[in-house]
């Protein structure tokens, strides 16, 4: 007797759907980890890194950080549009659009994430809540999205990770951004 396999229990490989869907968290759990390790054990430098043309570091990441969340914003909006959610046509614009909003996200985020790192590292102080929350929250979004990135890539995931991820990763970015941005933005002001 032979037993047939879905593609959603098994990929073309053998590896059933459940060690692979492990496997892409365990290596996002394993990048968060690192993030927040390193973050802990780098003796930060206090030191300003990027400014561009804005009046400071602390200035650049607030509104680089805010241009990170309206691309996740679309990032969740065209992917409900992607898998029928909307009950709108799907242009064929879309997928590449997606994609390219999701990289621009990473990118832009990037010297946002150097600077906390290098220069201001892990907090773990007792009294510094927000900051704390804000270090958890952008180690959970660095490997939410590493899980995200295999999930979508590696053919065979089961169907309820990359919807569970990507919820995660921007529930993430939503609380990097309160624990900073907006927290910027009620204390110091709009100013650039």
């Amino acid at each position: 007797m032979t037993s047939q396999v879905s593609t959603d229990a098994q990929t073309s490989d053998g590896i059933g759907a459940a060690p692979l869907a492990a496997l892409a968290i365990l290596a996002g759990a394993a990048v968060a980890v690192l993030v927040g390790v390193y973050g802990q054990v780098h003796d930060p430098t206090g030191e300003a890194t990027i400014t561009l043309f804005f009046t400071g570091t602390l200035h650049f990441k607030a509104w680089a950080a805010t241009l990170v969340l309206v691309f996740a914003l679309f990032q969740a909006f065209s992917a409900l549009w992607m898998y029928g959610r909307l009950g709108w046509a799907v242009p064929s614009w879309l997928g590449p659009v997606h994609r390219l909003s999701g990289t621009l996200a990473l990118l832009i985020s990037l010297p946002v994430v150097y600077h906390c790192l290098w220069s201001l590292g892990f907090e773990t102080e007792a009294g510094e809540t927000r900051r704390f929350l804000h270090s958890l929250f952008g180690c959970v979004v660095y490997g939410a999205f590493t899980t995200k990135i295999l999930a979508v890539r590696l053919h065979g995931m089961p169907k309820w990770l990359l919807p569970s991820v990507g919820g995660l990763l921007f529930a993430a970015l939503i609380g990097v951004w309160c624990t900073s941005s907006l927290w910027f933005f009620q204390n110091i002001g709009f100013e650039i």
